[in-house]
């Protein structure tokens, strides 16, 4: 028997080896994988995809018999690992739109944005230390409820109305970068196939995350990330085995690289190094201190201790992947260089596009099936995240705080699972229409839910670290600080003069948020809220409102 299980290890290596060693040309025979006029996948591949799909649902199952109480079904109880918290909000935040607008920066603008890692120490101590334990003293579901204690119901109904509107957006590019970016380049569809498309993958989604709560949501992120991580290294693995080294990695600036000068303060160079810093460092603050997404995950740990590593796991993972994905962006340079024959177009004009190209038409039967799968992971696991929080955020703060009747919690539970389905759904719907933005993936992320990202966190700014803030000064300051966003995001059209980079969006929309309500709150007095003299201290040492 051992002897048997020692040769079928052997054969199965040295198969995975011959495939891997394929030359590209094979790959395009008719009929196969990689035939141009349209991709096909082939029954190994389809057994990958089925099983990485049913696998997600039996955990949704699992976890549907263990979701008996709101605080279990919502937070996972409150004592999950901190490990596997910190991989769920990593899988979360990265979604098909990091992996597919990686490699695309990388192939169409040049490795200026891996500055984007050295950011990330500094968030980790901003955030970990200044925020998380914070967050870890208050009972609270959702995160908008400090934002009542502090400054009053019309703050909270704000936070909540603008995280909903950032996640909905959100999850509808997520689904439409999926569908017609991904799956219909890969099947060989046409653009119209790619509602039907839409509807699969948010159905699937919605289904296990719907029955399993948070805990199938973490377990399936933690799945996920694993598969993140095998699917950009399995792509590079190809490459280098197709051009027989690293001969793809790059030894000088390439010509379809943007010649701006990156250490330029000029807001009209797309891409700096200085606005890189900047903008990681605002936007991953922005996020885990606003976002019900990430204030989520730190109540479904112990304490703050443990929510501090979790934070630190999800820094360490996104470190990793953003590195396996630049070198995923140069890989594909690399190897359609080679190939010019493979990719008919011109290399920087469809960067997006390239990775799903190379996906359809140069990996050997069953690869292609776990690189989709990846792919199928990162839209799936942001998806699910982003429907279990919103569904809280409408539970807690729309629904339960104005019922006069409260729920059992049998009926929160159930109230939970509706909402999910009503968010899906809507998701599913809108994902459809996200074709109209303008810009490359990464672009039109930042010029939608992103625009809505610093005012958020101004909300919080004001409530934890301004002694003077009021109702009205903050919701005005708010108001000034979205107008600005959208007026850097969209200057060109708006001014007509010269476009201004979109990594000037969150430093100018903060920088304004805070001064306008800084500024109304000292000219708008109005009646503060009641001190509450048992609520715990924020940071500045002035008690919540009650």
């Amino acid at each position: 028997m051992h002897r048997r299980r020692v040769r079928i290890r052997r054969w199965l290596v040295i198969g995975t080896m011959l495939a891997l060693a394929q030359p590209a040309s094979a790959a395009l025979l008719p009929g196969g994988s990689g035939d141009p006029a349209g991709a096909r996948l082939r029954a190994p591949d389809w057994f990958v995809i089925a099983g990485y799909g049913l696998g997600m649902l039996a955990v949704g199952v699992y976890f549907s018999r263990r979701a008996a109480t709101s605080d279990e079904y919502l937070l996972g109880g409150r004592n999950m690992r901190p490990t596997s918290v910190g991989l769920s909000l990593f899988a979360s935040l990265i979604s098909t739109i990091s992996y597919l607008s990686m490699p695309g920066e990388m192939i169409m603008h040049g490795p200026v944005y891996l500055w984007y890692i050295a950011a990330i120490p500094i968030v980790y101590l901003a955030v970990g230390y200044a925020l998380i334990p914070y967050f870890m003293r208050l009972p609270v579901t959702s995160a908008y409820e400090i934002l009542e204690r502090r400054l009053g119901l019309n703050v909270r109904l704000l936070g909540s109305l603008i995280f909903l509107f950032i996640r909905l957006v959100w999850m509808s590019l997520v689904v439409y970068v999926s569908s017609e970016k991904v799956i219909v380049v890969v099947m060989g569809w046409t653009p119209d196939k790619t509602p039907y498309v839409c509807l699969v993958i948010g159905v699937l989604t919605i289904l296990y995350t719907t029955m399993g709560g948070l805990r199938a949501v973490i377990l399936t992120d933690v799945i996920q990330s694993f598969i993140l991580f095998l699917g950009a290294v399995l792509t590079i693995l190809v490459i280098t085995i197709k051009l027989g080294g690293f001969g793809w990695w790059p030894t000088h600036w390439m010509p379809n690289w943007d010649t701006q000068p990156v250490f330029s303060l000029d807001p009209h160079v797309r891409l700096t190094v200085a606005g890189t810093l900047v903008c990681t460092f605002l936007w991953w603050v922005c996020t885990a201190g606003s976002d019900q997404m990430a204030i989520q995950r730190y109540l479904a740990t112990r304490d703050a201790k443990a929510a501090r590593r979790a934070f630190l796991t999800t820094n360490a993972a996104d470190s990793l992947v953003t590195v396996l994905l630049a070198a995923v962006g140069f890989a594909l340079v690399g190897f359609f260089q080679h190939n010019p024959q493979l990719f008919g177009g011109d290399l920087k004009s469809h960067a997006d596009a390239l990775f799903p190209t190379f996906i359809a038409r140069c990996l050997p039967v069953g690869v292609t099936g776990l690189i989709l799968s990846a792919l199928l992971a990162a839209a799936m696991s942001g998806l699910s995240a982003g429907i279990n929080s919103t569904s809280t955020v409408i539970a807690e703060d729309l629904v339960r705080r104005f019922r006069r009747v409260p729920l059992s919690e049998r009926g929160r539970v159930r109230l939970a699972r509706c909402l999910s389905l009503l968010v899906g759904a809507f998701v599913v719907a809108l994902g459809s229409q996200m074709g109209r933005v303008p810009g490359n993936i990464l672009e039109a992320t930042n010029k939608t839910s992103n625009l809505f990202t610093a005012p958020l966190f101004g909300l919080f700014f004001m409530a934890l670290f301004v002694p003077f803030a009021t109702s009205w000064g903050t919701i005005l300051g708010t108001v000034c600080g979205l107008a600005s966003a959208v007026l850097v995001a969209y200057w060109e059209k708006i001014t007509g003069l010269p476009a201004i980079s979109f990594q000037w969006i969150l430093p100018v929309s903060l920088l304004v948020n805070i001064v306008a309500g800084c500024l109304f709150s000292l000219l708008i007095r109005g009646p503060l809220p009641p001190q509450n003299v048992h609520a715990a201290p924020a940071p500045g040492g002035f008690p919540l409102a009650g």
